[in-house]
């Protein structure tokens, strides 16, 4: 993935979900778009505090391969996709009207993970 893709895709992340960057930290593989000085400098501009795994770790990124592993069984593999336009909007609406707010997941107490995020700042 090229790195403004990934710059890019934090700034709309930011913008969207307005993080807590008190408590918001963005964690990431050694890839090169994440090491680029475009990245960091992004990350440093929105105040967000970056994290890398360990090299050659496979549970250290275990999160992220399991909503991989989701999304292929539950979008990817579900139809055949005729355009990349197609797919990167079918892409765009799992995540943002399936996946984030409505989709339950077990290991965040059956919450959504907007749901879960809410209960966190919650007094």
């Amino acid at each position: 993935m090229r790195t403004e893709l990934v710059t890019d895709a934090l700034g709309m992340a930011t913008l969207r979900r307005q993080p807590d960057t008190d408590f918001t930290i963005t964690h990431s593989d050694h890839g090169s778009q994440y090491t680029s000085w475009a990245f960091g400098q992004r990350l440093r501009n929105t105040g967000l505090l970056g994290s890398m795994g360990s090299v050659g770790d496979c549970y250290d990124n275990s999160m992220m391969e399991s909503f991989w592993g989701t999304m292929q069984l539950e979008l990817l593999d579900s139809k055949e996709w005729n355009t990349r336009n197609e797919l990167a909007n079918a892409i765009f609406w799992w995540i943002e009207c399936w996946y984030n707010p409505k989709r339950r997941h077990s290991s965040i107490g059956m919450y959504s993970p907007v749901t879960f995020e809410v209960l966190q700042h919650d007094p």
